[in-house]
Formats: structure tokens, sequence, C-alpha cells
């Protein structure tokens, strides 16, 4: 047979080849218009193709852990209570009759009386007001004050870093409880403010060395690097590229320190330093009802009850939410 040229036949390799660029482009269109009407999408879409991002995959095993929906309502429950105590006690909690003190359970006054002839029950509903304020607060405060520290010691690094470093350092050797016995003891207000600066001010080193690292390692990233490249200015980077990946640790470990603040709130209170009547508050009812166990253990079941369980619900929230936003637990 004679040699065929690839000149000799525009009809043979040489549509073939020119098939090679125009072909290719057609069937990469076809498959992606038939990706785009697959009602799954291709892996790592949603339902109607678009890219599922972290925080849609975490609220997705989040409804469906049944450890986050119970301790979700159960913190909704407490939150509804704080603001609206009336919803459930409709009497006084400072409206007290010695003759009924240290009394058991008796009609419409279910947990008892307490040593000043208080109602137990309404005490301890609107003494959860005064643990979730605290609690919600200070999480708020610790939250910016060491987010926005560890943040910026993170994406700057240098002297900042180094500096911001060694404060961390030396208020993580500060015992919390003592420094809570000094600087609360010279406070004669019976507010939450003096208890939520006071925990602000210990509590913000832990976020913010959470932050820092989490900073540290979402700016080495490469769609950050390519933002610094086409000439993104610092706050810009910071705003939308480091910061919505950088926030998932810092979330997960206010949720759990909520518990661990509502615990210091009532440890403080029962050692005299916190609230002080006529504040009510589950640790200012734990103290008052200790010398009195054994005659009235009901004193301080149900308060230390209380608080036991709302740190247990914030604890499990934190826990289910840490392990909707760890890929590495997936």
């Amino acid at each position: 047979m004679p040699e065929q040229k690839p000149w000799d036949d525009a009809s043979g390799s040489g549509a073939i080849s020119g098939a090679g660029a125009g072909g290719a482009m057609d069937l990469a269109v076809e498959e992606g218009a038939t990706l785009e009407k697959t009602p799954g999408g291709p892996q790592g879409t949603g339902p109607s193709g678009k890219p599922r991002s972290l925080w849609s995959d975490a609220w997705r095993d989040l409804r469906r852990n049944p450890v986050f929906i119970i301790s979700a309502l159960v913190i909704l429950f407490l939150v509804i209570i704080s603001i609206w105590p009336s919803l459930i006690a409709d009497q006084d909690p400072l409206d007290c009759d010695l003759a009924k003190a240290q009394e058991g359970s008796q009609p419409g006054h279910p947990f008892g009386f307490d040593g000043q002839g208080c109602d137990v029950y309404t005490r301890t509903v609107y003494g959860a007001r005064t643990s979730v304020a605290v609690g919600v607060l200070s999480t708020l405060g610790v939250s910016l004050l060491g987010g926005l520290l560890g943040g910026l010691a993170g994406f700057f690094g240098g002297t900042w870093d180094a500096v911001l470093s060694r404060i961390t350092d030396i208020f993580f050797g500060i015992p919390v409880v003592l420094g809570g016995l000094v600087f609360l003891s010279v406070v004669t207000s019976s507010t939450i403010w003096p208890v939520i600066g006071f925990i602000v001010l210990l509590g913000w080193p832990q976020i913010a060395r959470i932050a820092r690292g989490s900073v540290i390692t979402a700016k080495q990233n490469d769609y950050v690097q390519a933002a610094r490249a086409l000439g993104a200015s610092n706050s810009r980077m910071m705003l939308r590229h480091i910061t919505p990946n950088a926030v998932a640790p810092v979330i997960v470990v206010a949720t759990i320190a909520l518990g661990t603040y509502i615990s210091l709130e009532a440890t403080l209170s029962y050692l005299g330093v916190g609230l002080k009547p006529p504040a009510v508050s589950w640790g200012i009812d734990i103290s008052a009802a200790s010398p009195y166990v054994r005659n009235a253990p009901h004193m301080l079941l149900w308060p230390a009850g209380a608080l036991a369980v709302t740190v247990l619900a914030f604890i499990m929230l934190g826990d289910a939410v840490r392990d909707a936003l760890d890929p590495k637990l997936r």
C-alpha cells in the first residue's frame, strides 16, 4: 500500500488531530452538564451541586448527633428560664419566712425551704439567670480579647508574638482560685461584673494561644499566599481568608470553657468572694446549705444538681461541636 501522508486526507488523521482539542473540550462540557443534572452532585458537593463547606458538613453532623440535640435542648431551656424565670416560678426568691426554715417539700414548694425560709425551687430557678449570664458574657469577653491578641500575634509574628507568648506564660502561672481570692476580696459590689472581669482577665491566654496556632496554620495555606501575591492587604487577608478558616478551634474551646466559667463563678461565690447576697446564685445557696447538709440535705442537693446539669450540658455541647468541626475525626 502507498504511504499515506498526514496532509493527503483532510478527513483522516488531520480531522482526528483537530478533534483532539475541540472534541475533548466538548466532552468535558457534556460531562459537566451531566454532573450538574445529577441530584446528589459529584463527591464533595451538596444536593444542589454547590461545594460543601466545613460549616455545612458540621451542621449536618450535629443534627444527627443525639449528644448535641440533648445538650442543646437543655441549654435552650436554661436560656429561656434565665430570661423569663417567672414562666415556671411565680414567687420572689427573696421572699423568706423564718418559721419555715429548713422544712422539706410542701404543696406549692416542691424543693422545700432553705435556712432563711426561702423557697429553694424559686431560688434554684432564678440562680440559672446568674450562672448563664456569667458564663455567656465571660465566654464572649474571653473569645474576643484572646482571639484578637492571639490572631494578631500569629499573623504578624516577630516581636509581637514573642511578647504575647511571655505574657501568656505569666498568666498561666497564676492559680485561678487563688487569683480570685486576691482579686475579688477587695471588691464590694454584689453584681456579676467583677466576676466576669476576673474571668476574662485570667481566661484570655488560653484562647489566645489556640487562636495564635490556628492563624499560623491557616496563613501558610496556598490561598493565603495567592492572595498576598495578588496584592491583598493584611486586613483583607485576615478578615476574608484567615479568620473564617481559623475560628473553628476557638469556637470549640470557648464552648467547652463556658461550662468551666459557670462552675468557677459558683466556686468563687461558695468561697464568699464572688457574688454576694442579696444576689441569687447557686454558689451562694450551696455555701449557705453546707452547714445543714445532714439535717436538711434538700437545701444542697437541688442547687448543686442544677449546677452539675448545666456544666455537663455545656461540656457535652462543646464535645459535639469539636467532633463536628475536626476533619480528622470524620
